[in-house]
């Protein structure tokens, strides 16, 4: 059973960085797809980024592109999230998540929060003078 351990959530300026970390443990990712979502008070689960456990293709929601990468370690069975330039919208509970590649069929990824079987638990970044 695949577990997952989020971390490196809190309070940050505007402006400032800080750096998700999900730790994976009771089975290896490399053959999983890595999403991180987050969750706004009042809001739905979106998909901020998602990485390909097959050929390493990245998604990045408009919202945050050029500002959050993603990535993955293999040999640490790690994956992280840096967040640049935090704004008071990135407010929520951020998530990460992996899905067996193989139940993907034929896509890099899935954007869709239903298609992960495996989940974090969760950590707030909260954005605020």
């Amino acid at each position: 059973q695949l577990q997952l351990v989020e971390s490196g959530g809190g309070l940050v300026q505007p402006g400032g960085s800080l750096r998700l970390s999900c730790a994976a443990s009771g089975s290896t990712l490399d053959d999983y797809a890595l999403g991180w979502f987050r969750q706004a008070p009042g809001k739905g689960r979106e998909a901020v980024s998602c990485i390909s456990g097959s050929d390493g293709t990245t998604y990045y929601a408009n919202s945050v592109k050029g500002r959050f990468t993603a990535s993955r370690d293999n040999a640490k069975n790690t994956v992280y999230l840096q967040m640049n330039s935090l704004r008071p919208e990135d407010t929520a509970v951020y998530y990460c998540a992996a899905v067996n590649q193989a139940y993907l069929g034929g896509t890099a990824y899935d954007i869709e929060p239903e298609k992960y079987d495996y989940w974090g638990q969760g950590t707030q970044v909260t954005v605020s003078s």
